[in-house]
């Protein structure tokens, strides 16, 4: 994770602005933050694009709501995007899609090849989004967004070897789904 950032910050600045009640400093947060942030959860929410906008959106409501609340111990980046995913990851649970649950691997559709090109990203991407809501997010979580088992573990309250099997069992998930040989 960066560093807490430095006195004189863009978003240190705007982050106490916008705690005062100023609007615009928090319109310059969600701009220099929303990409990151609907990244994350566009991932998270199986690649559905209406659902990550609705998601994003109540990510900053929530960040503007609990603007107070962030003390800086980290960088607010950091302290966003960690409040983010806790909105994915409790979206994935009111929609009664457990994270504990499994899916059915013969229902996996079959797909080609690796992917190289943006066709095949996009493969990727379906593929990915048709994992079981839990081995979706260690997925995610630790292949594309960096975070460590530990973390993982904590944010989705398991063990870090459930963690390592989810993470091993949704990547022999995501190769059957491509039509690779494990």
């Amino acid at each position: 994770m960066p560093p807490a950032p430095a006195e004189g910050h863009p978003d240190t600045v705007d982050v106490e602005a916008a705690v005062r009640g100023d609007r615009a400093a928090f319109q310059r947060i969600y701009q220099r933050h929303v990409g990151r942030v609907h990244g994350a959860v566009y991932r998270l929410a199986g690649y559905d694009h209406a659902r990550a906008e609705d998601l994003t959106q109540e990510a900053f409501v929530r960040a503007w709501q609990k603007l107070d609340s962030f003390r800086g111990q980290s960088a607010f980046g950091t302290w966003l995007y960690r409040l983010a995913v806790n909105v994915a990851l409790m979206d994935i649970r009111a929609r009664g899609a457990d994270p504990v649950g499994f899916m059915d691997e013969d229902s996996l559709p079959d797909h080609g090849e690796t992917p190289f090109c943006a066709a095949e990203r996009e493969e990727l991407e379906h593929a990915i989004g048709r994992l079981p809501p839990r081995a979706r997010a260690v997925l995610v979580l630790h292949d594309v967004e960096g975070w460590r088992h530990e973390d993982i573990g904590l944010e989705l309250g398991m063990a870090v070897g459930s963690s390592k099997a989810q993470l091993h069992r949704a990547r022999g998930l995501l190769r059957k789904a491509l039509g690779e040989d494990s």
